[in-house]
């Protein structure tokens, strides 16, 4: 039998030592490469606009940059390069799995939407924050469960800031001056309150309106303020009439596929959920409030026309918004809701988020 000692006893030791330190770190090693990967999920998701527009970089972009940030990684959101429908499909083609992560505004879809309607009628807050607030907690609270939105996981509501009128003719103080005006609307409220002024509205998507104004096919349009930058509208109109908490507003819905929903861990749903809401529509109100202000600097820079609505005309469209009031309270009790409840329960909300509650 050979026996080491001393020196080589030592040195031995001192071998086997790290062999076995080799051994158990090798073991380590390869029980963390067993182990399977955080899943990793990838959403779809489209914007109809285009991609400078604050509905895409402020809104879209950075909602799912809070994704990522609230599932830790394991949720990511790819934009489209376009979007795979035209702007009234969109709800459709979120439906059938043609992209993940969408938002549609119910004047682009009255028949489908009837009850977000209600953040679009006339003299709503002076702010898309105050608006987008004040409908985020009225939805939740009571038209979410009539099922407008049925087929998609329904993620927030917000609108844009107030809508007003631009046109390529002349100034508007009373509403003698909209008659026979050719005016591009959204659909939906925008519509019939630019036909109760006595307007000639038709209704054409945003994007187009570029077009329709310098072809002379739209004599004027009604948009928020930011869309004459995000559109670039500014060579085009001549005359701005700015109305006390809009002539009308857009009620946005943002949604997902709903499968797609039902597949996320209820972690990630959580996580999700907790920018959605009523962060989203502090989010969206925000970025469009910014846009809403650069613009109203950009139409004094380029020499538009800007007056505030005249007390005739603001009395006029009170008396003829009213009926416009009325038949959404009457649609929205045939669904079931109390229409007069609720809107005056709105109009109360945006009074609180006036006042900072």
């Amino acid at each position: 039998m050979l026996r080491l000692t001393g020196t080589a006893y030592l040195g031995a030791a001192a071998l086997n030592a790290a062999a076995l330190n080799a051994a158990v770190l090798a073991a380590a090693a390869l029980a963390v490469l067993s182990q399977p990967a955080a899943a990793q999920t990838t959403l779809t998701m489209s914007s109809w606009v285009s991609p400078s527009h604050l509905l895409t970089k402020d809104v879209l972009a950075v909602w799912g940059q809070q994704v990522e940030k609230a599932t830790n990684g394991r949720v990511k959101l790819q934009m489209l390069p376009k979007a795979p429908s035209a702007p009234p499909g969109t709800f459709d083609a979120v439906l059938d799995d043609l992209v993940d992560v969408s938002y549609v505004t119910a004047s682009y879809t009255p028949a489908r939407h009837v009850l977000p309607l209600l953040a679009e009628l006339p003299g709503g807050g002076a702010t898309s924050t105050i608006n987008s607030v004040a409908y985020s907690r009225i939805h939740w609270k009571y038209l979410q469960q009539s099922g407008e939105y049925k087929g998609v996981k329904l993620l927030g509501v917000f609108t844009h800031g107030p809508g007003q009128m631009f046109n390529t003719k002349r100034a508007i103080n009373k509403v003698e001056d909209l008659a026979g005006m050719k005016i591009r609307t959204g659909g939906g409220i925008a519509e019939e309150m630019a036909r109760a002024l006595g307007a000639s509205a038709f209704v054409k998507p945003a994007p187009e309106s570029y077009e329709l104004l310098s072809s002379g096919v739209a004599d004027g349009t009604f948009f928020p303020a930011e869309s004459i930058i995000s559109f670039k509208l500014g060579s085009v109109i001549k005359y701005a009439t700015l109305f006390p908490g809009g002539f009308y507003s857009s009620a946005f819905g943002f949604f997902m596929n709903e499968d797609k929903w039902s597949k996320l861990s209820k972690q990630d749903q959580d996580a999700i959920a907790s920018v959605s809401g009523e962060p989203l529509a502090l989010l969206a109100g925000k970025a469009w409030d910014a846009t809403d202000a650069a613009a109203l600097e950009e139409m004094k820079k380029v020499g538009i026309q800007i007056s505030a609505a005249s007390p005739e005309l603001v009395k006029s469209v009170q008396e003829r918004a009213k009926a416009i009031d009325d038949k959404w309270v009457k649609d929205a009790t045939a669904k079931g809701v109390d229409g007069a409840k609720v809107l005056a329960e709105f109009h109360e909300e945006i009074k609180r988020v006036e006042a900072g509650k």
